[in-house]
């Protein structure tokens, strides 16, 4: 099923190096969080809507979503931060 899905919406497949975890850990990681976050709470009407949303919650979480590893500050601020302690 999941074969099937990547190749209707032509999506190729990114694996980590064999005998390397890390990289798998990160991912499913963040598709837990994806999956909690933004699919489960959607219901995509076409493609269109589902790259629009998807492309507005990256955004949100890239540069606005709070993150425990920054001391609950989201990225732009935790940089904002950092850039004054620089200078």
């Amino acid at each position: 099923m999941i074969d099937e899905t990547l190749t209707t919406f032509q999506i190729g497949r990114s694996l980590s190096m064999k005998g390397c975890p890390y990289d798998n850990a990160v991912a499913e990681a963040t598709f837990k969080v994806m999956k909690t976050e933004f699919i489960h709470q959607m219901n995509f009407q076409s493609l269109q809507h589902l790259e629009l949303e998807l492309y507005d919650y990256v955004n949100w979480y890239n540069k606005h979503r709070i993150h425990g590893t920054l001391g609950y500050m989201g990225p732009v601020d935790y940089r904002r931060l950092a850039l004054k302690k620089a200078v």
